[in-house]
C-alpha cells in the first residue's frame, strides 16, 4: 500500500487484511443482533414495559422506544467519530461493542411495569439510548476501516460486506427468536421466554470483544499519524467549514435519507405490518422475513461489486425511485397473500366511522397523561388495534360516533360515563361479533396464506434494500478526506438512518391509525425516497473513481 502522502490508493489486499475485515464484519453482525432484538420483540416489550398506557399508544410508544436508540445515533457519531479520527479506529470498536452488549443484557433482566412501575420504561429507554450511542460510533468506523484496506477498484465490493452485517444481524436475531419460540409454549415465551435472546447477548459480547482485540489499526490512519497529518479538531473541520459541511448535507438529503426509509420499510416496517396489521403469528412472520433475507442478502455484495463498474449513484438512485413507485402495490400484494380473508371483507363489507371530528384525537400520548374517552376515540382505538381499514364521515356536533360494518351499524360509547368500563367492554364484544359475521378474521389463517407469493414480495423489498444500501458505504467514504472521514461520514449516515429511518415504523403506524387506512403510513417513505432521488440526481456527484487519499 502506498503512503498517504503519495495519494495512491491500495491496489492489493493481503490475506491478513482480508482476515481483519472478516473479523470486523463478524463483530458488527453481533452488534446489530443486539440492536434489532428490540424491534423484533416490540409486541412483547410493549406488554411488559408499557402496559400502563392506552394499547394503541403503548405499541406506538414501544416503536418510539425502539427508535430512541436511533435518535441518539448522530450524537454517538459525533462522540465516537471524533475519537476515531483522533486516536484510531480499533479502540473505538472495543468501546462501542462493550456498551452495546452490556445494555442489551440489562434489558433481558429488567423487571416489567407491573413490578417496578414507570421505572421499567424509563430504564428500558435508557438502555436503548446507550445502544444508539454505541451504534452511532460503530458504522462509520467499520466502513472507514474496511474501505481504507480495500483495493481502489474493489472498494464497493469489500465495503458491501459491511452492509450485509445489518441484515445478517437481523437474520441471526430472528433465528434465535424462532428457535426459542419453538422450544417454549406461547404462554412461556410471552411470560419470560422473549427475554432469553437479550440474555444470550452476553455470550456474543465475549466473542465480539475477543474478535475486536485481534484487529490491527487502519494502515492509512497509522501512516497519517506517523506523518503528522491527523486533524486536531475533526468536528470543527468537518462541520464548521462550508466546503465540508455542504458535502455532509448532500450526503444526508441526496443519499442516506432515501436509503434509510427504503431499508426500514423493507425490513422493519414489513415485519410490523405482518404481525400488527395482517395478524400473522409471530413465528410465521419471522420465518417469512428470514427467508426473504436469505434470498436477498447476497445482492448487497452483487450491487456493491456492480457499483465498482458502473458507479454508486445510478444504483442507489434507481433503488429509491423503484421503491417509491412500488411500495403501495407490494404491500397490498402482501395483504392478498397473507390475509385474503381481510382483503375480501374490506371489499365486501367496508367500515365507515361517522363521528364529530372535534371529538377525534390523534391517539398518541407517550407519557400516558391523556385519556382517549370520546365516543370517536373509543371507536377508532378499537379499529386501530384490530388493524382495519375504515373511512371517515363527519357527524353533527355532540353526536355519538358510530361504526358501520357493511350494513350493520354499531353505536360507540362515551368513555366518560360512570359505567364506561362496562359499556366499552360490551361495545368491544358487539364490534368483535359484527366483524366476525362480516368475514373479518381475528388472525391470518395459515391454510389460506400463499407462502410463495409472500416470500417473493418480501424478497423484492429486500432487493430494493440491497440496491440502496450495498454501494452506499463506499460512496460515503469516497466523499470525505481521510483526516476527517470517520466524523464526516458518520453524522449524515446516522441522521439519515437514525432519524429518517429509525422513526419510520412509529411514524407510519401512527399515520395509519389516525387516517384509518392501513397503507397510508407508506406515504412517509415514498415522499422521502422521491425527495432523495431528485436531490441526488441533481446535486450529488459520482465518487467511484475518486482517490480517497487526496486532500488529506
Amino acid at each position: 500500500m502506498a503512503s498517504v502522502s503519495g495519494h495512491i490508493s491500495p491496489s492489493r489486499m493481503s490475506a491478513a487484511d482480508r482476515k481483519v475485515i472478516l473479523a470486523s464484519s463478524l463483530g458488527t453482525v453481533f452488534e446489530w443482533y443486539d440492536f434489532y432484538l428490540a424491534g423484533s420483540l416490540a409486541l412483547f416489550i410493549s406488554r411488559s414495559f408499557f402496559s400502563g398506557v392506552n394499547p394503541t399508544a403503548g405499541f406506538i410508544f414501544t416503536l418510539l422506544s425502539f427508535a430512541a436508540g436511533f435518535a441518539v445515533r448522530p450524537f454517538g457519531a459525533l462522540v465516537f467519530g471524533r475519537l476515531g479520527d483522533l486516536v484510531g479506529r480499533k479502540y473505538t470498536f472495543l468501546v462501542t461493542i462493550v456498551i452495546m452488549g452490556t445494555s442489551t443484557f440489562v434489558v433481558g433482566l429488567l423487571p416489567g411495569y407491573a413490578t417496578i412501575g414507570m421505572a421499567a420504561p424509563i430504564i428500558f429507554i435508557g438502555m436503548r439510548l446507550l445502544q444508539g450511542l454505541a451504534l452511532g460510533g460503530e458504522y462509520g468506523g467499520a466502513a472507514t476501516y474496511v474501505a481504507e484496506h480495500a483495493p481502489a477498484h474493489k472498494r464497493g465490493a469489500y465495503t458491501s460486506w459491511i452492509q450485509t452485517t445489518a441484515t445478517l444481524g437481523l437474520f441471526l436475531s430472528l433465528i434465535v427468536i424462532v428457535a426459542i419460540r419453538e422450544t417454549l409454549s406461547e404462554e412461556q415465551f410471552a411470560a419470560w421466554g422473549w427475554r432469553v435472546p437479550f440474555l444470550v447477548s452476553i455470550l456474543l459480547l465475549v466473542i465480539s470483544v475477543w474478535i475486536r482485540l485481534q484487529l490491527n489499526e487502519s494502515p492509512a490512519f497509522q501512516r497519517m499519524k506517523a506523518e503528522g497529518h491527523l486533524s486536531k479538531a475533526p468536528l470543527t473541520e468537518a462541520f464548521a467549514q462550508w466546503k465540508n459541511l455542504k458535502i455532509v448535507l448532500l450526503a444526508l438529503f441526496g443519499l442516506t435519507a432515501g436509503q434509510a426509509v427504503v431499508w426500514y420499510t423493507g425490513q422493519f416496517y414489513a415485519l410490523f405490518f405482518l404481525t400488527q396489521t395482517l395478524k400473522v403469528d409471530g413465528t410465521t412472520a419471522n420465518l417469512l422475513i428470514a427467508a426473504a433475507l436469505l434470498i436477498g442478502t447476497p445482492f448487497f455484495v452483487i450491487f456493491g461489486t456492480l457499483s465498482d463498474r458502473i458507479g454508486r449513484k445510478p444504483i442507489i438512485m434507481a433503488g429509491c425511485l423503484i421503491a417509491a413507485l412500488t411500495f403501495f402495490p407490494l404491500f397490498k400484494t402482501l395483504t392478498h397473500a397473507l390475509n385474503p380473508a381481510l382483503e375480501a371483507a374490506t371489499a365486501t363489507s367496508p367500515i365507515v366511522v361517522t363521528a364529530d371530528p372535534n371529538e377525534c384525537s390523534f391517539q398518541f400520548n407517550p407519557v400516558g397523561t391523556a385519556k382517549f374517552t370520546s365516543s370517536c376515540d373509543v371507536a377508532k382505538s378499537a379499529l386501530s388495534r384490530a388493524g382495519l381499514n375504515y373511512s371517515n364521515v363527519e357527524a353533527p356536533p355532540g353526536t355519538l360516533a358510530t361504526i358501520k360494518v357493511g350494513e350493520q351499524l354499531i353505536t360507540s360509547v362515551n368513555g366518560k360515563d360512570p359505567d364506561a368500563k362496562a359499556q366499552i367492554a360490551a361495545f368491544d364484544k358487539n364490534l368483535s361479533g359484527t366483524l366476525k359475521g362480516a368475514g373479518y378474521p381475528a388472525k391470518a389463517d395459515p391454510a389460506q396464506i400463499n407462502y410463495v407469493l409472500a416470500i417473493v414480495v418480501l424478497a423484492i423489498l429486500v432487493l430494493l434494500v440491497t440496491m440502496v444500501y450495498g454501494p452506499i458505504a463506499a460512496m460515503l467514504v469516497e466523499m470525505f478526506p481521510t483526516r476527517i472521514r470517520y466524523s464526516s461520514m458518520s453524522l449524515p449516515y446516522h441522521i439519515g438512518n437514525g432519524w429518517f429511518g429509525g422513526f419510520l415504523p412509529a411514524t407510519a403506524f401512527a399515520i395509519s391509525a389516525a387516517n384509518g387506512n392501513i397503507y397510508s403510513g407508506l406515504w412517509y417513505p415514498v415522499i422521502v425516497a422521491l425527495a432523495t432521488f431528485v436531490i441526488g440526481m441533481l446535486f450529488v456527484r459520482e465518487t467511484k473513481d475518486r482517490d480517497i487519499y487526496a486532500n488529506d
